[in-house]
């Protein structure tokens, strides 16, 4: 049988794994960040309105430069943005990897700051770009002096920031992205894609966008609008931006019916957010049990909460799984992430906890 490594591949791809989480059956499936609130039956009928009107014209292809989304994000964004600001594609994976295609690649270096998205090394590899491992405090925060110490040290190409970061759940302080702009000699990249679930008075970088052209915010519609089987991330930035990841994306890369499910979902954004509340409802609730519990919790601005379960983590996943709870080891040796979904869903996972415990007390 033949395998990866009988193929002519590249060196640098040699041994290593698909980027995936757990696809397991079972009763609690809290590893993905998922919204686990169904998308409601007026949406629904929306939606399938939506598709229906697009089918007779599948011969042709759609709107490549999906103007009309374009102008329906942005007005969702407000914050003065316009049509020429927003870019749209298959996820804000995809989003990323234009960027890094873009402005990366090749001798150049893209600079993170883990534990953080594992799949900014990964698109990084994929684009040919050099990744450089960041490092974060002890409560996995970033200043501005230790952020901009580590940009002037790599010098590099693109940085990339994450508020609330994935798989802490921290935001990020304004000031940090403010320093990281006036050091980094290339792109900035801040990933908000749970920033719908921020706390109120949480910060968001698109009020930086005037005056900083080298900045990029990504969004995703995957997670608080429940539209992750739709596949549609974006984002903003000075038009300039939208004009060079146009050079590298590919020719009608967002398909006319995901172009018309985005738009409907975006018409119906109220009903769709109208779940936000209520998951961060239950993040909060399971920061508190978990800290009554004793356990070491980090704060968290998003839909899911990083928890330190004292000692091996493969062993308390696996003890959670015995109990039909699925949440995600995300390799941080001695800590695991649970997303926030339903309260039926918290009662699952606290009650599994119980029978389940620390490794060590």
């Amino acid at each position: 049988m033949t395998t990866i490594d009988d193929l002519p591949i590249r060196d640098d791809l040699r041994g290593r794994r698909p980027y995936g989480a757990p696809q397991l059956d079972v009763p609690v499936r809290l590893n993905t960040n998922e919204n686990s609130y169904p998308v409601p039956e007026p949406v629904v009928e929306a939606i399938s309105k939506a598709l229906a009107a697009e089918l007779r014209d599948l011969n042709r292809y759609p709107d490549r430069d999906a103007v009309a989304l374009r102008t329906d994000l942005a007005d969702y964004l407000g914050h003065g943005l316009d049509t020429d600001n927003l870019w749209a594609a298959n996820g804000s994976n995809e989003i990323q990897q234009q960027l890094l295609q873009a402005f990366a690649g090749p001798g150049r270096t893209a600079l993170g700051f883990t534990p953080a998205y594992s799949m900014h090394p990964l698109l990084a590899l994929g684009t040919g770009t050099r990744w450089v491992d960041g490092r974060r405090a002890a409560d996995f925060g970033l200043s501005p002096a230790d952020t901009v110490d580590q940009v002037r040290v790599h010098r590099p190409d693109v940085v990339f920031l994450c508020s609330p970061n994935n798989p802490t759940g921290t935001a990020l302080n304004p000031a940090v992205v403010d320093a990281v702009l006036a050091a980094a000699p290339g792109m900035v990249v801040v990933d908000e894609a749970y920033a719908e679930f921020a706390r109120p008075g949480t910060p968001t970088a698109l009020s930086l966008l005037p005056g900083h052209p080298r900045l990029v915010v990504t969004r995703t519609m995957s997670k608080a609008f429940g539209f992750a089987g739709g596949r549609l991330g974006y984002l903003a930035a000075d038009p300039a931006v939208v004009d060079a990841v146009q050079l590298v994306r590919l020719p009608y890369h967002l398909s006319a019916l995901t172009q018309a499910a985005a738009r409907a979902a975006l018409a119906h954004r109220s009903a769709l957010l109208g779940t936000v509340e209520v998951i961060k409802e239950q993040r909060d609730r399971i920061v508190a049990e978990l800290r009554r519990r004793r356990f070491t919790v980090a704060d968290s601005d998003a839909n899911f909460v990083l928890f330190e379960v004292g000692g091996d983590q493969c062993v308390v996943w696996r003890a959670l799984l015995e109990h039909g709870v699925l949440v995600r080891d995300v390799g941080l040796p001695g800590w695991l992430r649970v997303t926030a979904g339903t309260p039926q869903e918290t009662d699952a996972f606290l009650a599994a906890i119980d029978q389940s415990g620390k490794v060590e007390q």
